[in-house]
């Protein structure tokens, strides 16, 4: 985490240890990908054990973690519930992945001088704030491999240096930005610079040469731009957190953490229920893929975990009829500079307490049972709950909370934390809040009696 300016009297000594968490999990975390492997390895840490879905899942008690390219699950059986398949969960559910820009197919261009990579826009970001910033890659490549199943096989990729920019145009050549602001056409405004040289190597010759293959053995790619700029308190008194892809690595980590906690709990380990943490790729472009929110990975997950402790269709419904899933996202903090986009009886600050989301229209999942069970985590974690609704005259934003909701029957509540500048390449935070967020999911997945 970047050295931060003001004392450390501002949040508790675990707020403090939860906030440099958060840096270091998010500036390990630049692709989906490296989220689920940062998760995966803080899990198995932990004694979770990593298990494929191609494999037989164990029916024995102990702790479990699972991935699906850019989504993971992760669960832990007690000798109490391994023995009831009928045993019900507790789940927290995010997302890895964030708005972004991401590397075409065929990508290269040399124009007018400047050798260029063509880009599409992932997700919902703020266009403007991907300027003029120096931008790395990350992401899986496939590669050939001849003793891999189907002759290839995938490999993570790490760019962790300035490679690209998007330049800005000068206001010189066009002076209405003073005024209007800037315009950009994806299309045309957004194909990052990476040199001048006129006789760049293709880009899949530059992947090839970062992993030490040949020219020819990279076969395909999932590779994204991030913001270099280390994550970091920031303000007067170091009260807040500077830091990118908040939406939704804050929840990854806060999930991780929280899950970790409640293993470790010895009265909530013996509580006859399951304790899960799922997190999901491309919630950020409608879920309906084979790893989103949407896709087969939840129920198939919560259902073979009954059935690898000797249950069936029947104790996988009894299951979920008890169930729990808490779906964790971030949450809009009122800006004050635009306060009249905000519902006034339902305004949120940060360092003050994790968000209960409610919506009328069903893009927030929360129920009155979900409602309750979230305020009851809060009350016993011992940290203050707001609440949020949109302005009635202005769209819902939604989760996986629905989706989730509908795949499972379960009851369904949608939790955050607040922030500022959504989908801004960096985004603004508390201090106190991660650890916050941490203690109020560790009292959903291991409520007191």
């Amino acid at each position: 985490m970047a050295t931060h300016p003001g004392p450390d009297d501002v949040a508790t000594p675990e707020q403090l240890e939860h906030a440099r968490g958060l840096c270091a999990f998010v500036d390990a975390s630049p692709s989906p990908f490296h989220a689920v492997e940062e998760v995966a390895r803080r899990l198995g840490e932990a004694g979770f054990r990593r298990v494929e879905e191609s494999q037989a899942w164990p029916r024995e008690p102990g702790r479990y973690v699972t991935v699906r390219e850019g989504s993971l699950f992760a669960w832990a059986s007690t000798p109490r519930t391994a023995a009831d398949p009928a045993a019900p969960f507790r789940v927290v559910g995010g997302h890895t992945d964030s708005p972004n820009l991401r590397i075409k197919p065929q990508p290269d261009v040399t124009r007018l001088g400047w050798d260029q990579l063509g880009v599409e826009v992932y997700g919902g970001p703020l266009l403007t704030t991907w300027l003029d910033r120096d931008l790395g890659l990350s992401g899986r490549v496939a590669v050939r491999d001849p003793a891999a199943p189907g002759g290839f096989s995938t490999r993570l990729v790490l760019v962790d240096e300035p490679v690209l920019r998007v330049a800005n145009l000068a206001i010189h050549l066009d002076r209405s930005v003073a005024d209007e602001g800037v315009r950009l056409n994806p299309q045309q405004h957004l194909a990052p610079i990476w040199g001048a040289t006129g006789d760049a190597p293709s880009f899949a010759t530059f992947l090839a040469r970062r992993l030490g293959l040949g020219d020819t053995d990279v076969l395909g790619w999932d590779v994204m731009t991030h913001d270099l700029t280390p994550s970091g308190r920031l303000g007067r008194v170091g009260d807040l957190l500077a830091v990118p892809r908040l939406d939704n690595l804050a929840t990854c980590y806060a999930g991780t953490a929280a899950l970790l906690h409640a293993v470790a709990d010895a009265e909530a380990a013996d509580a006859g229920h399951v304790p899960a943490l799922v997190l999901f790729d491309h919630e950020e472009i409608g879920s309906t893929t084979n790893r989103g929110g949407f896709s087969t990975f939840l129920p198939a997950a919560l259902e073979r975990s009954v059935l690898a402790r000797g249950g069936g269709r029947q104790e996988y419904w009894r299951a979920l009829a008890g169930s729990l899933v808490c779906s964790a996202d971030m949450a809009h903090a009122v800006h004050p500079n635009y306060a009249e986009r905000y519902e006034p009886q339902h305004t949120l600050t940060v360092n003050t307490g994790p968000v209960l989301k409610v919506n009328a229209k069903g893009r927030y999942a929360s129920d009155a049972p979900g409602t309750a069970a979230f305020a009851l985590a809060c009350e016993q974690a011992g940290v203050p709950m707001q609440t949020f609704v949109s302005r009635t005259d202005l769209p819902c934003g939604s989760t996986i909370g629905p989706m989730s909701a509908a795949l499972t029957g379960a009851v369904t509540v949608d939790v955050g934390s607040p922030m500022l500048s959504m989908h801004s390449a960096r985004e603004l935070t508390g201090v106190r809040d991660p650890g916050l967020y941490v203690a109020a999911l560790t009292r959903v997945l291991a409520p007191r009696a």
